[in-house]
């Protein structure tokens, strides 16, 4: 017997987030490795990806990164909540 029966609004909420987290976490370990072959570009005096990467640090990784941050601090908020709910 399948359950065919519609997700509540806030599991499919959480389950939307959920993705944007895991999508956001990627975007900033790509962000990184590309600093990091920035950097190495940089010192073999080619510019263009540490350009690039300038360019885009404060519309998309100052961002991506606070939110990965907010998100780290707001689960670990939840589980002291639920930890301290349970005593």
């Amino acid at each position: 017997m399948s359950d065919t029966t519609p997700m509540p609004m806030l599991q499919r909420l959480k389950a939307g987030l959920d993705a944007l987290l895991v999508a956001n976490v990627f975007l900033v370990i790509a962000g990184a490795l590309w600093f990091a072959v920035a950097v190495i570009c940089h010192s073999r005096q080619v510019e263009a990806p540490l350009e690039l990467f300038q360019r885009l640090w404060e519309p998309l990784f100052t961002p991506a990164i606070g939110l990965l941050m907010a998100a780290a601090l707001v689960s670990g908020l939840m589980g002291w909540w639920q930890r301290r709910g349970q005593r």
